[in-house]
């Protein structure tokens, strides 16, 4: 049943899908998504970390004593801890964001939720989240679990994608179009 969410194909879709079976038969899903959560903000909020989990310089050695290292302060442990090493040992590491977003969409596809990555040119305020979670439960029918990223280049506006769809509503992709069709006319 898992296996056949479109969300969750390729290499990151089969860890994720194991680590979901895992934690499920654990009865640790929510424990494991907190878990894998504050690993990929440690990642985003630190550029050693990053360049760490995403460059092939580092050998799987190093990238496994350096997480271990880093979960152990973090707090990090169990199924996540195991799931993050095996990543490691296995030279796949680098798609550990991927796989973090399957998990995700695993869960809320588990939970009868629908999955939404929104990206916005400033971080968006709770109200700003409760209304559009509010949306788009309205235009989709089911609740909405949000993944909000910032992209500064957006200049403005919202690129939402459920599913396969994208609304793609950016001050940047409005001036684009702008500029096509200001070439197409002169």
């Amino acid at each position: 049943m898992t296996g056949q969410n479109s969300t969750v194909e390729g290499m990151p879709g089969r860890y994720a899908t194991a680590l979901f079976e895992l934690a499920q038969d654990a009865k640790a899903l929510d424990g494991v998504a907190q878990h894998l959560d504050g690993f990929i903000t440690l990642m985003n909020e630190s550029k050693d970390l990053s360049r760490l989990v995403r460059s092939p310089v580092f050998s799987a050695d190093d990238q496994l004593r350096a997480v271990s290292a880093v979960m152990e302060k973090a707090g990090i442990d169990g199924l996540t801890a195991n799931f993050i090493k095996l990543a490691a040992r296995n030279r796949r590491l680098f798609a550990i964001d991927d796989m973090a977003s399957a998990y995700r969409s695993l869960l809320a596809s588990a939970r009868g939720e629908v999955s939404a990555q929104v990206t916005s040119a400033l971080p968006l305020s709770a109200a700003q989240v409760k209304s559009l979670k509010a949306s788009l439960k309205a235009a989709v029918g089911s609740d909405v679990q949000l993944e909000s990223s910032v992209d500064e280049t957006l200049l403005g506006g919202l690129v939402v994608k459920v599913g396969s769809r994208m609304v793609d509503t950016s001050l940047r992709t409005k001036l684009n179009n702008l500029k096509h069709a200001m070439k197409e006319v002169g």
